[in-house]
């Protein structure tokens, strides 16, 4: 698992306007461009030198590419990230706090302990 990579997808794809718009009309193609040119960067990686110890799993890949925060909760993404970067995505689409009360109500089922956000 990846959890730090994860972590830095949403962080950096939140901070950028124009990487919140990609990710929400291409979520499998923006993770995909990510993971090959951002990642490796972010993991100080040289120009010829590339990362294959982190990457995401195929179940964090999934769970990016489908907006599943739930998913993305469960493998250890901490939730404040995923919720800042869905909202921003997401909000226009509901009304006032529509969003937000949705995606608590998704994680309901839910029970402590939760996993494990560190990384």
């Amino acid at each position: 698992m990846s959890k730090y990579l994860l972590d830095k997808f949403l962080f950096t794809v939140d901070r950028d306007p124009e990487l919140v718009e990609r990710y929400r009309e291409d979520a499998a193609g923006t993770v995909s461009w990510w993971e090959a040119e951002v990642a490796n960067r972010i993991l100080n990686c040289t120009t010829g030198e590339k990362s294959t110890w982190q990457q995401f799993t195929d179940e964090e890949r999934t769970a990016l590419r489908e907006h599943n925060h739930v998913a993305l909760f469960e493998l250890g993404a901490h939730p404040f990230l995923t919720l800042t970067l869905f909202i921003a995505m997401f909000e226009r689409d509901h009304g006032p706090l529509e969003y937000q009360k949705a995606y608590g109500k998704a994680m309901e089922h839910l029970a402590l302990p939760y996993p494990d956000i560190a990384t």
